[in-house]
């Protein structure tokens, strides 16, 4: 399978409007794809459709809500066959020892918050819009479409306080080969992107002097990751037929220390 299986194509990006799922919006309408910007930001959902034109459509979409997923699969359709779809939401975080320095235990109510909207959310996704694909026709090779979901590299190194997250992406982490195998008998791929530190907008409202003690901490490049970087590596993984169940490492040999 080459981008040539694009032509005609829609995909869906969750989280589509900022950041790493932005830049992949923009990648994959360059590509030739039609592609709804599924998020909750609409103001800036709506700019970057209205910068790439009618074959972007945003659709306001909350990941954890089945009708809401199904608007924005509805909105894919519209815009060609519905084979694609790359789960790269964000929101919240959640910096909480199990035990807090005072004693206290975790709060769990942040705790199954953010598991539902990272985990939860990416698996209501991945589950409506892979029975969505299944009923494409194939193309050659039998390929009906692919899905790329993304974790982090917390899923396997999580730092002091990110009990909640760790658990969330490593779950993604653990969603992979599963559903890959379990989606292959309709001929749909599943692959995850977990990358490490990446140079998005919350990420530069830091300071610069925040993200140099990032970089610092990467192999090389020494540098934080480009959302750039990742919409090409998600647009690989949807082109590229013969890879499937895997999580690709975005990082530059990055491994978090605990803290």
């Amino acid at each position: 399978m080459t981008t040539t299986a694009f032509d005609g194509a829609a995909a869906i990006v969750t989280g589509g409007a900022g950041g790493l799922g932005a830049a992949t919006v923009r990648r994959l309408h360059r590509e030739g794809l039609g592609v709804v910007i599924a998020d909750l930001a609409e103001d800036q959902g709506k700019a970057l459709a209205a910068e790439l034109g009618p074959r972007a459509q945003y659709v306001r979409t909350d990941v954890t809500d089945e009708d809401s997923v199904t608007s924005a699969l509805d909105t894919a359709g519209s815009l060609g066959v519905l084979r694609y779809a790359v789960v790269a939401h964000g929101g919240f975080g959640v910096a909480q020892r199990v035990v807090q320095r005072d004693g206290s235990p975790a709060d769990f109510t942040a705790f199954t918050k953010t598991i539902d909207l990272y985990l939860n959310g990416t698996f209501n996704v991945l589950r409506l819009a892979a029975a969505r694909i299944a009923t494409a026709q194939p193309l050659d090779g039998g390929e009906r479409g692919a899905l790329v979901l993304t974790a982090s590299i917390a899923g396997y190194e999580g730092q002091i306080g990110q009990a909640a997250y760790s658990a969330a992406k490593a779950g993604v982490i653990g969603l992979t080969l599963v559903s890959a195998r379990d989606l292959s008998s309709v001929g749909v791929r599943v692959n995850t992107i977990a990358p490490g530190t990446m140079k998005t907008p919350i990420m530069e409202s830091v300071g610069e002097e925040a993200i140099a003690q990032f970089a610092a901490s990467v192999p090389f490049p020494k540098r934080l990751g480009a959302p750039d970087e990742f919409a090409d590596a998600a647009t690989f993984l949807l082109s590229n037929g013969y890879v499937n169940g895997e999580v690709l490492r975005l990082d530059g040999a990055q491994r978090f220390q605990p803290k």
